[in-house]
C-alpha cells in the first residue's frame, strides 16, 4: 500500500523555480514536500546557465590569448585541452551544486521524493511509492530542447544543450541549427576555442532583440570567424562519413553543408509529458500549460511557474514567478506577475541586454517616443580598454517616461540593472540623468544617454536668451 504524506504545499520540479519556492515555504513554517526524478538543480545548473557560461569563459580566456597586441602584449599561440575546459565546466557545476542538493533542502525540513510525478487527481499526487496530498500544488517542471521534424534526423548523432557539455574533444567543425541565443552563444565559445563553427538560422539570428543592437552583436560573432547564415531552411540530414551533412535552402538555392557534429537549438518544449494534468482538470497547450495573472491553473489549487507556464523562459523568470506563488499560497495575497520589466541577455561578446519595450514596439504603442542613444566609444573607460564596440539604447514617452532600455557592449547585463530598476519603479529619464555616475566607469554611458533628453532644450536659443538675460542683474 502506498504511504499517504500530507503537505502544505507540494511541488514538482527542482530547478530554480521549484527550488526557491520550496526553501522560502519551509523557512516561513509550511509542510513541503518537493519532488524531482532528475537531477536537483534542473536544467539551469546541469545544462544551461551555469555550463554555457562556464564554457563562454573558457572561450573568452582562449580570444584573450591573440587579442592583446593593441595593448603592447604579444599574442601567444592558442592551444585548447578541450578535455580541461570539459572538467572546468563540471567543477564549476560541482561548486554550485551544493546548493541545490537534496541534502540541503532536507536539512532546511523539505521532504524531497525522488520519482517522477504524476497527478492521479484534482488534490493528489503520486511520486513512486508515495501519494501526496497537499493544499496546494507548485509545478515546475522546466522545459527540454525542442527536436525539430527534420527528415533524416533519425538517422544521425546530434547534440543539444543536455548533452553538449559532456564532450571531452572539440568538434572539428560544429553545426548549429537555430540563431537564438543559445546558438550565437555556444558558436562564438566554440569558435574561441578553436573549432569551425557554422550557424543555420531560418529567418533572423537573433530575431527577437533590437535590430540595430543585434547587428553589432552578429559583426564580431562573424569576425571571430563564425559562418551565421540567415535565412537558411533546413530541409534534411544525413550521414557523411563519420559526421553529418545538412541540406539547406535558401533564397539562392540549395546547399549542403557538412560537419563533424550537429547542435541543435531551435528553442524548447515544456515539460508535461507523463504528468497526467488531465487528472486534475488543469488545460495545457504546446506552448505550455495555461495560467492566470496569478499563475494558478484551470484548477485553481494548482500553480505553474517558469518555463512550463510559457512566456519568457529564464532562471530569473522563475526565482519571479516563485516571489508571486509564495505570496498567493501562504499570505493569501492576490499577487500578479508582471512580465513588463522583466530584462534578459544574450552573453555573446559583446553581450547584448534589453528590458522593457524595443523602439518599433513602442512606436506602434505610443505614437510619439523619443530615441537616446549614447555610445561606448564616447566612454573614457571604455577607451581605455579598446572595447568601444556597442551602445545605450533608451526609449522614452513624450513626457520622459521610460519605456524600455537596451545595451550591446562588454557587462551589458550589469549595466542593464539600472534601468531594470528606474522600469519597474515608473521612473522617468530624470531620474537617470540626475544619478552621479563614478568615473571612470561604462555606467557613465547610461547617464549620458539619459542627459541627452535634455539637450535639445539646454542648448537652445530660449536658454541662451533667459542666461543673457539674467546676467543683466549682475
Amino acid at each position: 500500500m502506498s504511504n499517504v504524506i500530507a503537505a502544505d504545499i507540494c511541488v514538482i520540479g527542482a530547478g530554480s523555480g521549484g527550488l526557491s519556492v520550496a526553501a522560502g515555504a519551509v523557512q516561513m513554517g509550511a509542510k513541503v514536500v518537493l519532488i524531482e526524478k532528475g537531477k536537483m538543480g534542473g536544467d539551469c545548473l546541469n545544462y544551461g546557465c551555469v555550463p554555457s557560461k562556464a564554457l563562454i569563459a573558457a572561450g573568452k580566456h582562449a580570444h584573450g590569448m591573440g587579442d592583446g597586441e593593441v595593448f603592447g602584449v604579444k599574442p601567444q599561440p592558442l592551444e585548447v585541452d578541450f578535455g580541461r575546459v570539459h572538467d572546468h565546466i563540471h567543477e564549476v557545476i560541482a561548486g554550485i551544486a551544493p546548493v541545490d542538493s537534496v541534502e540541503r533542502f532536507e536539512g532546511l525540513g523539505v521532504n524531497v521524493i525522488q520519482a517522477a510525478a504524476k497527478f492521479i487527481g484534482p488534490k493528489t499526487v503520486q511520486a513512486g511509492d508515495k501519494t501526496i496530498q497537499a493544499r496546494r500544488f507548485v509545478v515546475a517542471t522546466g522545459s527540454s530542447p525542442a527536436v525539430p521534424p527534420i527528415p533524416g534526423l533519425d538517422t544521425v548523432p546530434f547534440l543539444t544543450n543536455e548533452t553538449m557539455f559532456d564532450l571531452k574533444e572539440r568538434p572539428d567543425h560544429l553545426i548549429i541549427v537555430g540563431g537564438g541565443p543559445i546558438g550565437m552563444e555556444l558558436a562564438q565559445a566554440h569558435r574561441r576555442l578553436g573549432a569551425k563553427v557554422t550557424v543555420l538560422e531560418g529567418l533572423k539570428a537573433l530575431g527577437k532583440d533590437d535590430p540595430e543592437l543585434t547587428a553589432l552583436v552578429l559583426d564580431s560573432v562573424r569576425e571571430d570567424g563564425v559562418d551565421i547564415r540567415e535565412g537558411a531552411k533546413v530541409t534534411s540530414v544525413g550521414k557523411d562519413g563519420d559526421g553529418v551533412s545538412v541540406s539547406i535552402e535558401t533564397d539562392a538555392g540549395e546547399e549542403t553543408v557538412s560537419g563533424s557534429h550537429l547542435l541543435l537549438a531551435v528553442g524548447r518544449r515544456p515539460n508535461v509529458d507523463g504528468l497526467d494534468l488531465e487528472n486534475a482538470g488543469i488545460k495545457y497547450e504546446r506552448t505550455g500549460i495555461t495560467v492566470d495573472a496569478r499563475l494558478r491553473t484551470t484548477n485553481k489549487k494548482v500553480f505553474a511557474i517558469g518555463d512550463v507556464a510559457g512566456g519568457l523562459q529564464f532562471t530569473h523568470v522563475a526565482g519571479y514567478h516563485a516571489g508571486i506563488v509564495i505570496r498567493n499560497i501562504l499570505f493569501r495575497i492576490p499577487a500578479k506577475a508582471d512580465h513588463a520589466s522583466i530584462p534578459w541577455v544574450t552573453y555573446t561578446d559583446p553581450e547584448l541586454a534589453h528590458v522593457g519595450e524595443m523602439e518599433e514596439e513602442a512606436r506602434k504603442k505610443h505614437g510619439k517616443i523619443e530615441v537616446l542613444r549614447w555610445p561606448l566609444a564616447e566612454n573614457d573607460r571604455a577607451q581605455a580598454e579598446r572595447r568601444t564596440r556597442g551602445l545605450v539604447k533608451v526609449v522614452t514617452d513624450s513626457h520622459g517616461r521610460i519605456l524600455g532600455a537596451s545595451i550591446v557592449g562588454p557587462h551589458a547585463g550589469d549595466l542593464l540593472q539600472p534601468w531594470v530598476l528606474a522600469k519597474s519603479q515608473g521612473l522617468k529619464i530624470g531620474a537617470m540623468a540626475g544619478a552621479v555616475a563614478p568615473y571612470p566607469t561604462l555606467t557613465e554611458i547610461s547617464k549620458r544617454a539619459a542627459g541627452s533628453y535634455y539637450t535639445p532644450t539646454l542648448f537652445s536659443w530660449k536658454t541662451r536668451a533667459i542666461v543673457k538675460f539674467l546676467g543683466l542683474f549682475g
